[in-house]
């Protein structure tokens, strides 16, 4: 049988650039040689596209030639040289802006190349965290009281925010993950403070009521018949599971697989990450996070089109557990870019 020919994308101009760059690492060392041709293209922090002859560790500093994809074609020509490289899949490992945003599935689209992942719709809706929840909200699943400010808009006074939010909330851009420009806000001078610091990451900023609590998440797998895993508890010891939490190899972070939910409130979680993965037009995978009020209570947090594959991301380590290892779980999410 033949080998099938996948082009890893890594890297990207967001802020997630490092951690595409970690999970890409593990993704690539899962890939059985034996089935897949695997491609690797490094996108610069400037949107460049270089193909790499092999693996670095620094891929910036790559000597690489650039890659440009021809529409229609299913394929993409090195520049210079031009030399036609013919893809079967496309595997984004990519986070934020013109990653999983639904440009570069855009893209991936109008060059008939298959990819794994959101379409350009569903990367793009839930990428945007304001508009998730519009939807979501539409729907009758729970979410968090928030208020958004548009930064081209009137600075928003904290004073009147707490008072529909409460005197803790939380500040985040609309359009980011890994939790970059995420503040927790007990005063007014944090609170402009963390305004300035989310407007750094987007143009839309979310404040958000602080929902006491846990932290859960799930994962998801699929398209059209999707499958979920077990529900994955957050036990951390700081004020929220921040950047260090999800990715520092010294986290304390603990988790509880499956979480310690009622059976009823398991059940419900379960109901509203499928509902809301169709709601959002997902494809391919997902992870999606919930606060957990208190026994009865619970609100979706967000929905990661492409979470991260880093050696302590939730995602993969959901569906170890469910007894799909790593090299499965690729094969799958190819056979589901194909399918």
């Amino acid at each position: 049988m033949s080998r099938q020919t996948v082009l890893l994308l890594f890297g990207g101009e967001s802020s997630e650039h490092d951690i595409s760059i970690m999970s890409a690492r593990n993704v690539y060392a899962a890939m059985d040689n034996a089935k897949y041709d695997v491609k690797l293209c490094y996108i610069d922090k400037v949107g460049k596209w270089w193909l790499l002859d092999n693996w670095k560790e620094n891929p910036h500093q790559h000597g690489g030639v650039q890659l440009a994809a021809v529409p229609g074609s299913k394929s993409f020509v090195t520049i210079p040289g031009d030399k036609i490289i013919h893809v079967d899949v496309a595997l984004p490992i990519l986070h934020g802006k013109n990653g999983e945003d639904g440009t570069v599935q855009g893209l991936l689209d109008v060059a008939h190349v298959a990819f794994v992942g959101p379409s350009a719709i569903g990367a793009a809706v839930t990428m945007d965290k304001e508009l998730t929840k519009r939807i979501l909200m539409q729907a009758g699943i729970p979410v968090s009281k928030w208020h958004t400010w548009y930064i081209s808009e009137q600075r928003p006074n904290y004073t009147e925010v707490t008072k529909d939010l409460g005197e803790v909330v939380f500040v985040k851009p609309a359009n980011a993950g890994s939790s970059h420009g995420v503040t927790k806000v007990r005063n007014n001078e944090e609170f402009n403070q963390a305004l300035d610091e989310a407007a750094k990451f987007d143009s839309i900023v979310l404040i958000e009521e602080a929902i006491g609590g846990i932290e859960v998440q799930i994962s998801v797998l699929g398209n059209h018949h999707p499958d979920i895993t077990e529900i994955c508890e957050i036990e951390s010891n700081t004020d929220f599971h921040d950047f260090n939490d999800k990715y520092s190899e010294s986290s304390s972070v603990q988790f509880h697989i499956p979480a310690r939910l009622s059976d009823e409130q398991t059940k419900r979680i379960k109901q509203y990450a499928l509902a809301s993965y169709r709601l959002t037009r997902s494809k391919g995978l997902a992870r999606i996070d919930f606060f957990v009020a208190d026994e009865s209570t619970e609100y979706l947090n967000e929905i990661n089109s492409i979470p991260g594959f880093t050696s302590v991301s939730v995602y993969p380590k959901l569906w170890h557990e469910a007894g799909m290892k790593y090299p499965q779980l690729i094969d799958k999410l190819i056979e589901l870019a194909l399918e």
